[in-house]
């Protein structure tokens, strides 16, 4: 069946072996690396009784993050991108079997350094995140034909959403009722588990480069790149700073114990809560892309994230504010599903890692700053001002980037696809 934007096969992408291989790693490593977060923020969080140390577990993460992105886009542009997701798993696995041993034994190092051995551990994780995402999003491009990018990204969408439900409470859950190092030990053998099912999926061909470049040249004709094509910088921009002020993740574990009650079970669904509504927008854009008024439809969404971000703040009631974190999560991925569209088909394919790692710079990176932020501003506001100050400065960055960026406003995906 012909794919067009006016009869999509909501499932044509499926019908490809090795990209449902790729999914289903994906799966179980992002079930296992939203446990990690749940468990490790909880436990920070047990530890200091202090919403700043959540922020930095972020901070920790970021900033190796952000010093390897740009070089790890270069590699991932220039070496075989199954070896870099492979090697960077293996790095992400020691770091999930360190963080076991300090609950089991080695347990006397935390009892002599405090936190300070998680940072050590989640700084780690950064720099592998660092090179497993520009490999990654490159990889799955070479997986699916163009006119799937826009139904691969829904898939690839929904897979994490639905992961991203499933991680924090089964986190939650066996913290709760098992403890810290069950936990933990099934964060491992998820990680394991992911890494050996990528060892099915074939490497692939890298596309030849127009012209020999060095380093440096390489690193900043990326950059360029995406600053110079106004939709891209206005997409990647706009979903940056609705991230970087707008989520209140960070600060989950702070509401369930104070403002809730609910403990760790409770802040398990709290965090699965945006991710399953995500789940739900992510089944309805299969069947109903957004192909049509995409740049509208792109504004419109990150302004209902960030009014959901300023309900929930001021919600008392938990099924209330399991509703609101839900609308949030369905919002927010509209943007990305249409995020990740605009940057399958608007980068050439020698360029997709350096193209992705300046997208992981200003969005992935935006999360750990972001809880940075949310821990910080938590500690000089206050919890709840600082999260309706949040949702007010994503609804500002949504009014000034559609006036800054016309092109990204009237944008249609349809007719880039067909």
């Amino acid at each position: 069946m012909e794919i067009t934007p006016n009869k999509p096969d909501a499932y044509a992408v499926l019908k490809i072996k090795e990209f449902r291989l790729f999914l289903t790693a994906r799966f179980v490593i992002t079930v296992a690396v939203q446990m990690q977060s749940i468990i490790v923020g909880w436990q920070i969080y047990e530890m200091t009784k202090d919403p700043l140390s959540l922020g930095l577990i972020g901070l920790s993460e970021a900033i190796p993050f952000i010093i390897m992105a740009f070089f790890s886009g270069h590699i991932a542009d220039t070496f075989n991108r199954r070896t870099i997701i492979l090697s960077s798993l293996f790095v992400y696995f020691l770091c999930a079997v360190l963080l076991l041993l300090f609950t089991v034994h080695l347990n006397f190092i935390l009892a002599d350094f405090h936190i300070l051995p998680i940072f050590i551990v989640i700084a780690v994780t950064g720099f592998a995140r660092a090179f497993i995402y520009p490999a990654q999003t490159a990889f799955m491009a070479q997986l699916v034909p163009r006119a799937l990018y826009t139904n691969s990204s829904t898939w690839n969408s929904t897979t994490w959403h639905i992961a991203a439900v499933t991680g924090p409470a089964i986190g939650g859950l066996i913290y709760g009722f098992l403890g810290i190092t069950w936990a933990y030990r099934l964060v491992v053998m998820l990680v394991g588990l992911g890494f050996i099912l990528f060892l099915f999926i074939q490497s692939k061909a890298m596309p030849l480069k127009e012209t020999k470049e060095s380093i440096v040249q390489s690193i900043r004709s990326g950059v360029q790149f995406v600053f110079q094509n106004q939709v891209l910088l206005g997409a990647l921009s706009l979903d940056m700073f609705a991230v970087l002020f707008g989520g209140a993740v960070a600060m989950l574990p702070v509401f369930a114990a104070e403002v809730l009650l609910v403990g760790p079970q409770g802040l398990g669904f709290l965090r699965a809560a945006p991710a399953a509504g995500a789940v739900i927008m992510a089944l309805y854009l299969a069947y109903h892309p957004p192909l049509k008024n995409t740049g509208t439809k792109l504004f419109i969404s990150v302004a209902g994230f960030g009014m959901s971000m300023i309900l929930f703040a001021l919600s008392k009631n938990y099924y209330l504010s399991l509703g609101l974190l839900a609308l949030s999560g369905m919002f927010d991925n509209i943007s990305v599903i249409v995020r990740h569209t605009i940057l399958q088909l608007y980068t050439p394919d020698h360029m997709r890692g350096r193209v992705a790692s300046v997208n992981s710079v200003f969005i992935g990176s935006s999360n750990e700053i972001g809880s940075f932020e949310s821990g910080l501003a938590a500690k000089l506001m206050g919890l709840i001002p600082s999260v309706i100050f949040g949702g007010g400065m994503t609804l500002l960055i949504t009014g000034i980037t559609a006036r800054l960026s016309p092109q990204l406003r009237k944008m249609n995906l349809g007719d880039k696809v067909s």
